[in-house]
């Protein structure tokens, strides 16, 4: 993440490590409500298992996720996208909701809550 930004990516409080944001962008030339949408969302959640690997903790360790959608339309390719992640894996508590304007023009945001213990 550039030095540039006014965040950081995870804090840690205790057990618990709040993750910022990470958008999903769909890659150029590709239609933002069928694959292009599909890899905005991996392209967020492999940033967020970035952010857990580098502080020792795996999909295994969120316990809260909150999805900001662009589009409430795109819930189901969402869910579609996501559910991979946690295979194997108890589901974490979640809430999603559309938000127009996400930053950079990305069509989603996943926020993620994760406990070390």
């Amino acid at each position: 993440m550039p030095a540039t930004l006014p965040f950081s990516p995870a804090v840690r409080v205790g057990d618990i490590l709040f993750m910022s944001g990470q958008i999903g962008q769909v890659p150029e030339g590709m239609d933002r409500h069928t694959v292009g949408f599909d890899a905005a969302v991996q392209g967020a959640m492999d940033s967020i298992g970035k952010v857990l690997k580098d502080n020792g903790l795996n999909f295994g360790h969120v316990v809260k996720c909150t999805v900001m959608l662009d589009d409430m339309a795109d819930w189901p390719r969402f869910n579609a996208a996501y559910l991979p992640y946690f295979k194997g894996k108890r589901l974490p508590a979640r809430s999603a909701f559309g938000a127009d304007g996400l930053a950079l023009g990305a069509p989603l945001e996943v926020e993620c809550i994760a406990a070390f213990k």
